[in-house]
């Protein structure tokens, strides 16, 4: 029984991580594509007026998948309880990457979209 509720963990974190990195991934890019535009239309002597909607939907895209990471964020602290819960603390996960001792206070600052007049 200890066996089968390792090796389920054992696949169930390695998906984890997997959508973890998938999603940082996904960020850097989306992020880089909305620093990228700006800077080449300045390079190109363009007019703000060129690709606005592409640029706002970038930027939608980044705040999508920041919710994203955060909704991940909480499904890793909700499989740490129910690993926990089965008895299987003791067994080591995953990427052995630092993680603070407790979870950083929320701000409460959460950005809104602001509809132009």
């Amino acid at each position: 029984m200890l066996h089968q509720r390792r090796a389920a963990m054992e696949a169930v974190s390695k998906q984890l991580f997997e959508a973890e990195a998938a999603l940082d991934v996904a960020l850097a890019a989306v992020a880089g594509l909305a620093v990228t535009m700006p800077a080449e239309r300045q390079k190109a002597n363009l007019s703000v007026l060129y690709a606005q909607e592409a640029f706002e939907g970038a930027s939608e895209t980044l705040g999508h998948l920041t919710q994203a990471r955060r909704t991940i964020i909480a499904t890793h602290k909700a499989l740490s309880v129910a690993q926990e819960q089965l008895g299987l603390k003791r067994f080591a996960t995953g990427t052995q990457n630092d993680k603070p001792e407790t979870d950083p206070k929320p701000t409460g600052i959460h950005l809104h979209e602001v509809k132009a007049a």
